[in-house]
């Protein structure tokens, strides 16, 4: 069996997701390519996260991809997370992990519904709701905010309040059918830290109608390429990252004929077959990712990048905040000060150079912001020591 060591794990990492300074991408697109999907629950994170991979990306660069070429598209998939994917990568999220939210989130709201009492059959209310705001935007192809589509149906502008304390309002109508990729987030209408897009339906954005593989075929390529940008990774690992089952998971191992290799700690992990030869290292590098970065979030186990790390660098509810790296390691994070600057908060000892090299990277990153501070609501431990140790008055971000 082929054993694939941490130092090699460190390695591919850092080929494979365009941080080594000789692997970077050339645009966003790449960028995305090289990782499979970017997070993007935070809006800010899909940029930070270019940046860190593209040498000269702007920010008018992503937006042509996003919302112009429209080569990189939002959509709800995986986990009930947020993600920008590769336009050609739909086919295979849509009718696989985005069907398996879409169901979800159609049984939640139907069920939400009778226990508030808003209906008696809350399929046939959710249906009649989403009904009404795929009816309005056949009615505008530019799209239309959140908002507009509350002001302009008020039967769905509700507030639906659960007795454990959960609320939600007529966005979660959105989720829903933004879930079954009838409608998607076409233009934004705030900044590019901020998320105000307009609801259009997805034959309206994308000007076509999407592919669509068998949901086994899906989940196939989406295993596929999940193993070339982070394998090895166990079968925990990609059951995680998918928030699937085990049988999806082996059923998509088993017809990629993905090969078993050894790790070290005594785990099983699994490569493509085209993908055993050994990855070099690529020599030093450093880099900064933000907060959700999908480097840090793409296994369950992290031991081989994070070390005793976790519960610094981990907000309480399993998400990541910003991070610094060196050499295929976690040793910190980032924050900004009043004025914008990025500022260094190491949470190991490294060596006079590599303290040099992130120093630059910190540089770089306050240059290209540009004065823009990014607000998280991912505080890890790591940063709220670092914010509070620029004194008081600093705004937590």
């Amino acid at each position: 069996m082929r054993h694939v060591t941490d130092a090699e794990r460190r390695a591919r990492l850092a080929v494979r997701h365009a941080l080594a300074p000789a692997a970077r991408a050339g645009s966003p697109e790449a960028a995305v390519e090289a990782m499979t999907v970017l997070h993007a629950t935070e809006p800010a994170t899909v940029y930070l996260s270019c940046w860190a991979r593209v040498p000269g990306v702007t920010i008018a660069d992503i937006d042509r991809a996003l919302y112009g070429d429209r080569s990189l598209v939002k959509q709800l998939a995986m986990r009930r997370t947020l993600f920008v994917f590769p336009r050609d990568l739909l086919g295979a999220a849509l009718p696989s992990c985005s069907a398996r939210v879409a169901a979800t989130e159609r049984a939640r709201v139907a069920k939400d519904v009778v226990t508030v009492g808003l209906a008696t059959d809350g399929i046939q209310w959710l249906e009649r709701a989403t009904g009404h705001i795929l009816e309005q935007l056949a009615e505008t192809p530019d799209g239309l905010t959140a908002q507009e589509i509350r002001q302009a149906i008020p039967a769905i502008d509700v507030r639906v309040e659960l007795p454990g304390g959960e609320s939600w309002g007529a966005p979660r109508l959105l989720v829903q059918l933004g879930a079954t990729a009838e409608i998607m987030r076409g233009m934004n209408t705030g900044h590019w830290r901020t998320s105000r897009p307009r609801w259009t339906l997805t034959r309206n954005w994308l000007g076509e109608d999407i592919p669509l593989l068998s949901p086994a075929d899906g989940y196939r390529e989406l295993v596929r390429r999940w193993l070339y940008s982070f394998g090895p990774g166990t079968e925990a690992d990609i059951v995680w990252w998918l928030g699937s089952t085990k049988t999806v998971v082996r059923a998509a191992l088993a017809g990629l004929g993905a090969v078993a290799v050894s790790l070290d700690g005594g785990g099983t992990g699994w490569l493509l077959a085209e993908d055993l030869d050994e990855v070099t290292d690529p020599g030093p590098w450093v880099a900064l990712l933000p907060v959700l970065d999908p480097t840090v979030m793409g296994w369950r186990a992290r031991d081989f990048y994070l070390g005793a790390h976790s519960e610094r660098l981990f907000e309480a509810r399993g998400n990541a905040g910003t991070t610094a790296w060196v050499n295929g390691r976690i040793v910190g994070c980032w924050v900004q000060d009043a004025a914008g600057e990025v500022l260094l908060h190491l949470v190991e000892s490294i060596s006079a150079g590599e303290r040099s090299a992130l120093a630059a990277e910190a540089d770089r990153l306050t240059g290209w912001l540009a004065g823009e501070r990014v607000a998280t609501g991912y505080m890890s431990p790591a940063m709220k020591d670092a914010v509070a140790l620029l004194g008081p008055g600093v705004p937590a971000v």
